[in-house]
């Protein structure tokens, strides 16, 4: 090897060591990520699977109830959801029919079905009715939502000219053959019984449990129907100011009680990947003038990463009963999606979010299927939540008239 060789091999190492370091120091930081501590936490049962249902209501509901179990000192009983789930569609065609096809008949409901089929029916653990009779590998209800739908659309328009009296037969039976007529009996400790016994048996009483809401629509401290396409029953709902409705959430979490959420998951700020929902600010004018000043100081880089990040905590948007109103009337609120509030954790700011059991699977993202939703995402999204009537603050219950 000559000396012309051996400089090329000498050059080539030095620019491959400067194009290292040069890579090294254009790497960019690992980003801080969000970082938090328990502050309080109820004991739940596992996380569930909805599968690929609209039963999210149900998942979450029968999450809540198996928690009061253990709040009660049942102990962890795995509940069925279809169970609850076969029933309140035999409950929703039979509201459809009589409102002669101007309800809603749908996969989708709220956390009061699942109480209005406990009172009638009580409940069964998982091995008692699993609810799949389509041989399939998991959950799914479209096919027989959309075909006995198509019975009631056509029963409803009384092409005999009278209604027949085998109609919800007829309509019950497609439903069975999915999903398996729920049982009268099951075994239980070696010995038949009847889903209210064994309800009754666990101490649980769904005559205890209430939801609430906060729009200012309608008068506060009073009940209404509120106006959800997912209220098929026309349940009525407790109404409370927002701080008052926050109240209730932190005084059940702080003493022992879980909350059943409804709410909104439309937002960009709601990440089920990323383990948390929050309502970062979008632009100045959603700022607070605290913020404002932090923001102003800001380079212009960072002021841009400020506005909408995952990478860890920032500035989020304050949230009052107007703006709940303003994104409640124009649609930007819905009720999506039904969850299990189970703790409350804090970040490495101080700022307070509810722990929140999903019904995505455990494996659905890094937190075991569980997310963090910021005070002011709460504050924002929810659209109403069910507790114990014990959960509530004794003077905020003599305003209700509890």
């Amino acid at each position: 090897m000559n000396f012309k060789q051996l400089s090329v091999i000498a050059l080539s190492l030095t620019l491959c060591v400067q194009g290292q370091a040069f890579a090294k120091k254009k790497k960019t930081a690992k980003p801080e990520g969000f970082k938090f501590t328990s502050v309080a936490n109820v004991p739940t049962t596992e996380v569930r699977n909805q599968e690929s249902t609209g039963t999210c209501w149900a998942f979450a509901t029968t999450s809540f109830l198996e928690t009061e179990l253990i709040r009660l000192g049942a102990g962890n009983i795995d509940l069925s959801e279809m169970f609850t789930v076969r029933h309140a569609y035999s409950q929703k065609a039979l509201r459809y029919f009589r409102l002669h096809g101007k309800g809603n008949y749908s996969e989708g409901g709220q956390a009061h079905d699942v109480l209005n089929v406990v009172k009638e029916f009580g409940f069964v653990p998982e091995t008692a009715y699993s609810g799949n009779e389509y041989q399939g590998e998991f959950h799914i209800h479209k096919e027989m939502v959309k075909s006995t739908k198509a019975m009631l659309d056509q029963i409803v328009k009384n092409p005999n000219r009278t209604i027949t009296p085998v109609w919800k037969k007829s309509v019950n039976g497609v439903i069975d053959t999915y999903m398996g007529a729920a049982p009268e009996k099951f075994e239980s400790n070696g010995q038949a019984i009847s889903p209210v016994d064994y309800m009754n048996q666990t101490g649980f009483n769904p005559n205890d449990y209430i939801e609430l809401t906060s729009y200012s629509h309608h008068p506060y401290y009073k009940e209404f129907n509120l106006e959800i396409p997912d209220n098929w029953s026309h349940d009525l709902y407790y109404n409370l100011p927002i701080d008052e409705l926050m109240e209730v959430m932190d005084n059940a979490l702080t003493n022992g009680y879980s909350v059943c959420w409804d709410g909104d998951v439309s937002e960009k700020g709601f990440s089920h990947r990323n383990g948390v929902a929050i309502l970062p600010v979008a632009n100045t004018k959603d700022m607070s003038n605290s913020d404002m000043e932090k923001w102003t100081a800001m380079s212009a880089k960072e002021k841009k990463a400020s506005l909408y990040t995952f990478d860890k905590p920032g500035s989020e948007k304050e949230v009052d009963q107007a703006l709940r109103q303003t994104t409640f009337e124009n649609y930007q609120t819905t009720d999506d999606h039904l969850m299990h509030l189970t703790g409350i954790v804090k970040d490495q700011n101080g700022t307070r979010y509810y722990k929140t059991k999903n019904s995505w699977a455990k494996t659905s993202n890094k937190m075991g299927g569980y997310l963090n939703m910021s005070e002011s995402y709460v504050r924002l999204k929810t659209v109403a939540i069910m507790v114990h009537k014990d959960a509530i603050p004794a003077e905020l219950k003599a305003k209700l008239g509890l």
